[in-house]
């Protein structure tokens, strides 16, 4: 059976693509876009760690305790700005599609990322309207 492609939406499987991003040895990811697709992977499969490691401490909150009934399925990239590894903060806009009890539906943010000490990390995000 061939391997399961990464939650992100990218067609690699998960331990070439954001798999080497998650745990605590995992690689700092190279660019924003990179590190919204493995927080998002990291939701899609419960990795607290990863996501409170890559959260700015400025804005990270003590505790997350995700929604254990929600299953995060696709992500969509909608646009980006700056986060390349030249840059020291980045923009990307995503919609990210989930299930649950009550059946399917998303999340669309612009995500603002900072990096420091040559990582990224996830600073804020002001949530998006849905079409």
């Amino acid at each position: 059976m061939p391997p399961r492609p990464c939650p992100c939406s990218l067609p690699e499987p998960f331990e070439a693509c954001c798999g080497r991003y998650l745990g605590p040895d995992g690689a700092a990811p190279p660019t924003a876009e990179a590190l919204m697709r493995s927080r998002f992977t990291a939701f899609a499969r419960g990795d607290v760690e990863h996501l409170l490691r890559t959260w700015h401490p400025d804005t990270r909150p003590r505790r997350l305790e995700p929604d254990p009934a929600r299953r995060w399925v696709r992500l969509e990239i909608l646009d980006r700005s700056g986060g390349t590894m030249f840059e020291r903060e980045g923009i990307v806009e995503f919609r990210a599609h989930h299930r649950d009890g009550s059946g399917s539906g998303s999340q669309q943010e612009r995500s603002r990322f900072v990096r420091e000490k040559g990582r990224w990390l996830y600073l804020d995000g002001v949530p998006g309207r849905l079409p």
